[in-house]
C-alpha cells in the first residue's frame, strides 16, 4: 500500500478520531442498510410505490429477484459493518478488511448509478425527467462526496491499525529478555 500515505486523514470532521469515525461509519452503514431493506420489504408487500431497479440485471431478472439480491447483498453489508466494528474497537485490521475493500468497490458503484440513473431521468424527454434528473444527480453526488469521505476515514484508521500490527506495537515478545 505504498504511496497512499498522502491520501491519509488524521482525524474525522477535523476534530475527532478516525476510531470515532470509523464506528460511526459502521454504525451508519448498519443502520443505512437496515433502512433500506425495511424500504424494499415495503415495496414487495405493495404498501408503498417503489422501483427498485439495478442498471445491469433489469434486463434479465424479474423485480422479485432483483429485490431478493439486494436484501441479500444489504445482510452482507451488515454483517462486513459488524465486523469492521469489533475490528475497530479490538484493532484488528483483518476484521476491518472486508468492510475497507466492499466499501471501496460501493464507491465506484454509487458514481456509476447516480450517474446512469440521472441519464435515464434526462432521456425522459420531458420537463420533470429534467427536474429529477438533476435532484437525483445533486443529492447523489452529495450522497458519494459523504460516502467516499466516510470510507477514507475508515481507510485511514484501518491503514494505522495495520501499520502499527506490522511494526508489533501491540505484541509483546515472550522470548525477548529485558535487562
Amino acid at each position: 500500500m505504498g504511496g497512499c500515505e498522502k491520501f491519509l486523514l488524521k482525524r474525522c470532521c477535523c476534530c475527532g478520531s478516525l476510531r470515532t469515525g470509523t464506528l460511526i461509519a459502521g454504525a451508519a452503514a448498519i443502520v443505512l442498510a437496515i433502512f433500506t431493506i425495511i424500504i424494499i420489504v415495503l415495496a414487495m408487500l405493495d404498501i408503498i410505490n417503489v422501483q427498485i431497479r439495478m442498471i445491469v440485471l433489469d434486463a434479465f431478472l424479474p423485480p422479485l429477484a432483483i429485490q431478493i439480491i439486494l436484501i441479500v447483498n444489504l445482510c452482507v453489508t451488515i454483517i462486513l459493518s459488524i465486523l469492521l466494528i469489533v475490528g475497530t474497537i479490538k484493532r484488528n485490521f483483518y476484521l476491518m478488511m472486508p468492510w475497507v475493500v466492499l466499501g471501496g468497490m460501493l464507491i465506484i458503484g454509487l458514481l456509476v448509478s447516480v450517474i446512469v440513473t440521472a441519464i435515464n431521468f434526462y432521456t425522459e424527454n420531458s420537463e420533470s425527467g429534467n427536474v429529477n434528473g438533476t435532484i437525483w444527480l445533486v443529492l447523489g453526488l452529495i450522497a458519494f462526496v459523504i460516502y467516499t469521505y466516510m470510507w477514507l476515514v475508515a481507510f485511514s484508521f484501518f491503514y494505522q491499525v495495520w501499520q502499527e500490527a506490522k511494526r508489533g506495537a501491540y505484541t509483546k515478545d515472550p522470548f525477548r529478555r529485558r535487562y
